[in-house]
């Protein structure tokens, strides 16, 4: 997907937007996020001494809402500046057009 193929479904989406996180690929993070609620431009560089390291992701639930839009719901493990493991719980909405499914917005706990 990172080369360019749809996704499957909106989890296929959002796994592989976890990867490009993982892999500070903030170009494709860019490319997968809906133009209505996309940010002008995204870094993803750390703070001297705050290196994020990403220790892994568990999908919660995935569900359709629509013919094309979708929810799911995972938590993300991540360490950041050598500090203790985080977990970070986020219920993402993704919508499909022209074939693509694009992570809109999404409401972290």
């Amino acid at each position: 997907m990172h080369a360019g193929a749809p996704a499957a479904d909106a989890r296929a989406l959002m796994r592989s937007r976890y990867s490009a996180y993982v892999l500070g690929d903030a170009d494709y993070l860019l490319a997968s996020w809906h133009p209505t609620t996309r940010p002008a431009a995204l870094s993803l560089a750390d703070a001297p001494g705050r290196r994020t390291v990403w220790l892994g992701l568990k999908v919660q639930a995935h569900a359709s809402t629509g013919p094309d839009t979708a929810e799911v719901s995972f938590t993300a493990r991540l360490r950041v500046g050598g500090g203790s493991a985080r977990r970070l719980h986020e219920r993402s909405r993704f919508v499909r057009e022209d074939g693509h499914w694009f992570y809109v917005d999404g409401d972290v706990s």
